[in-house]
């Protein structure tokens, strides 16, 4: 029977949520949490022997530390695959699925595999280099993401021979191989317009990527009389998350008022943004919402003033009909301050 390592985050181990991100790695014997949706797709083929868990704080605060540890862990089990993950679109835990797998991957020689939300910062980061099954953006998706993920983990196990991402369900790596289509590309492309004319359904074989653009304003005349605001989608807040802002696919924006805020400081704001590492930005916040220098601007007349609230929200996941209502709701409430410019940070 092959043996399987599973390595998962403190969420999904039920220890708790950004509470306890900051647990170290441990293991443990045979399976916990999603593991048991593997045993079970594997059925007699696999066994998952050990679950490694380990903060998301933590692994990517001490990402060295981990990653040695996390290695040691697996060597001693020495299994035929290892599994990260899914994490879905939660961006911490999705930079750590890929980065132990990578470090597994070319440490140990084991085949490896993860699976994630196309918009997961870590899909990016490690599409390419390993194979990364994508998965809904939430863990409601977990039977989907298993149903693909545990037919590839054996086929890897096995050393079988892997088909195309469309076929095997993993995001396209950039990799193209030459192979026989059945029917010749003329005739597809015929049947792809006639399906397109009769609005039904059908597959392009050169997916285009889709931007939302945005005609820009006219600038601003007199920069030096104008009322500045900040915006972010950093997810900066006051200490302690007052509105409770989600890190991540956030429901939830908050205003905070800054009237005298010379400077955001480590005592006083912090980020809740779950997709990026918050150390520096919780640090420093101006990092991510730049008051010390708009302030400085202010004093030296090269810009009219800071108004006095800030406006902000989480980006990491977010549906973008939310992120349109944040600002079609707070946008009347900038025009009706006399605001004159908005910056709009992010991470």
């Amino acid at each position: 029977m092959l043996k399987v390592v599973h390595y998962i985050n403190q969420f999904f181990a039920n220890i708790g949520g950004e509470e306890m991100a900051h647990v170290p790695a441990e293991v443990r014997e045979g399976v916990v949490g999603p593991g048991l949706a593997f045993q079970q797709a594997f059925g007699e083929e696999a066994e998952v022997v050990a679950t490694i868990i380990c903060g998301d704080s933590y692994f990517n605060e001490n990402t060295d530390e981990a990653k040695k540890t996390i290695i040691e862990m697996v060597k001693k089990y020495n299994p035929d695959i290892f599994i990260a993950g899914p994490a879905f679109n939660a961006g911490r835990y999705g930079v750590a699925c890929g980065t132990i797998a990578q470090a597994v991957k070319e440490e140990l020689n084991i085949p490896v595999l993860t699976g994630m939300y196309t918009e997961n910062p870590g899909a990016d980061m490690f599409k390419n280099s390993l194979y990364v099954v994508s998965t809904k953006n939430s863990a409601a998706g977990m039977r989907d993401a298993v149903k693909k993920m545990a037919p590839l983990a054996l086929k890897l196990a096995k050393g079988e021979k892997i088909g195309a991402s469309a076929e095997e369900g993993y995001m396209p790596n950039g990799k193209r191989v030459n192979f026989f289509e059945k029917e010749r590309g003329s005739k597809r492309a015929v049947k792809m317009l006639l399906n397109k004319l009769r609005d039904k359904e059908f597959e392009t074989e050169f997916p285009m990527p889709d931007f939302d653009r945005v005609a820009p304003n006219p600038a601003v005349k007199d920069v030096t009389k104008a009322k500045i605001a900040l915006v972010t989608s950093g997810g900066i807040v006051p200490k302690g998350n007052p509105d409770h802002i989600e890190s991540s696919s956030a429901s939830k924006y908050g205003k905070y008022d800054i009237d005298g805020v010379m400077d955001l400081t480590e005592e006083t704001f912090a980020t809740a943004h779950g997709g990026y590492d918050p150390v520096y930005a919780n640090l420093d916040p101006d990092r991510v919402l730049p008051v010390d220098v708009l302030r400085e601007f202010e004093k030296e007349g090269k810009i009219g003033s800071l108004h006095r609230y800030f406006y902000t929200t989480v980006g990491n996941g977010t549906a973008v009909k939310n992120a349109k209502a944040f600002a079609e709701k707070f946008a009347k409430e900038l025009l009706a301050d006399g605001v004159d410019a908005v910056i709009l940070t992010s991470t």
